[in-house]
């Protein structure tokens, strides 16, 4: 039997640098303050939860959602899933806690993402000779002639899909610009010392500026640099997901039904279509359009990725990333999905009962998930 699952709660941390404010947090001191304040939103104890599911990608093994749990303060007897699909991972958690409830195994789950670029282990091979051989990402296909970098990768897709510089930077500019005029802070939770609501990163970006924007790679007008790439950050977010019956007992004043999910594989020379093949299947599933969305949120680790995903729809302009994006934010891997479910419930906060909202995400080895809510109350 088939149950709704619904998001009653959602919230994160502020995205930092690398190196920044929360570069001395463990990924779990930055998950549990936020968890903390999302049952505290939703009127929920730490004893109403079934389960955690969690999205991670830099921790180097273990499972740092069951250590986030223990310091959140969760019984002993809650169970707790981490899940690595790289940048992919933070919104796999918010498909995987829609299927735990909607199969009946929970009717409250933690689920969200936490990453620390700034604490991430270094990760090594033993060499022939015995001497570490350190490198800095796993292999993500068996062939290593098809496994590119994601940055070459999104060079790649500019050239093939004639994604000029100019366009890009264009991209990147409006990103800071929706991100320093978003919402404010009530997606927000406060770590200690913080005192501002908001993103650490997000700038006055200005066209001369992206101009003159550090090269990474590429050439001619299809380069990919420092404005048109998400810098590598810190993050935690925290998103709760219930049954109907937990919901009837809330008396919310606020919530969304988790109406669609989609993942599908794609080419990983092409990581950055994957968010498409996973969002025709779910409009396919649940017989919408792409003009059905107030609000979408599509993960932008390189302007082009993100264009290239606008472009393969015919979503209103004004819906897409409408309190910015990474580009302005960083992008902390194994959060970066669950932060877009953060945005897209607290967008759908200022529609009428009833609007859409499409969340989608790539990640390396060419996974793309894409999820869709509306809000019932």
């Amino acid at each position: 039997m088939s149950v709704s699952a619904y998001l009653v709660a959602a919230r994160r941390t502020s995205v930092e640098p690398r190196g920044g404010v929360h570069a001395d947090r463990g990924v779990h001191e930055l998950w549990a303050p936020v968890a903390t304040a999302v049952l505290a939103d939703a009127g929920l104890s730490l004893s109403d939860v079934d389960e955690v599911v969690l999205g991670n990608g830099l921790y180097g093994g273990g499972n740092p959602a069951r250590v986030a749990a223990l310091e959140c303060g969760l019984p002993l007897s809650v169970t707790a899933l981490t899940l690595d699909t790289q940048c992919c991972s933070g919104l796999d958690s918010l498909v995987n806690a829609a299927a735990s409830v909607g199969s009946g195994q929970a009717e409250v789950v933690l689920c969200g993402g936490l990453e620390s670029y700034s604490k991430r282990p270094l990760r090594a091979h033993k060499g022939q000779d015995g001497q570490a051989d350190f490198y800095l990402r796993p292999p993500f296909t068996p062939w290593p002639e098809c496994d590119p970098d994601m940055l070459e990768a999104a060079a790649h897709l500019a050239r093939t899909l004639r994604i000029s510089n100019s366009q890009q930077n264009a991209w990147a500019i409006e990103s800071h610009q929706k991100t320093l005029r978003a919402l404010g802070p009530q997606e927000f939770v406060l770590l200690e010392g913080q005192t501002n609501a908001m993103d650490g990163f997000a700038r006055k970006l200005s066209p001369r500026l992206a101009q003159r924007a550090k090269l990474l790679t590429g050439e001619g007008e299809y380069v990919q640099t420092s404005a048109t790439t998400a810098v590598e950050a810190d993050a935690a977010a925290a998103l709760l997901v219930v049954s109907g019956e937990v919901l009837d007992r809330l008396n919310a004043d606020f919530a969304v039904e988790i109406i669609g999910c989609s993942r599908k594989g794609a080419d990983p020379e092409f990581p950055g279509l994957a968010p498409i093949a996973s969002t025709q299947q779910v409009l396919a599933k649940t017989k919408l359009s792409a003009q059905d969305f107030a609000a979408v949120e599509i993960m932008e680790a390189f302007a082009s990725q993100a264009i290239a995903c606008a472009d393969a729809f015919e979503f209103d302009p004004l819906a897409i990333n409408r309190g910015g994006g990474a580009l302005a934010r960083g992008h902390p891997i194994g959060a970066s999905g669950a932060i877009l479910a953060v945005r897209l419930f607290h967008e759908l906060k200022q529609e009428p009962n009833g609007a859409l909202g499409l969340a989608m995400i790539a990640a390396a080895g060419g996974l793309g998930t894409s999820a869709v809510l509306q809000r019932c109350v």
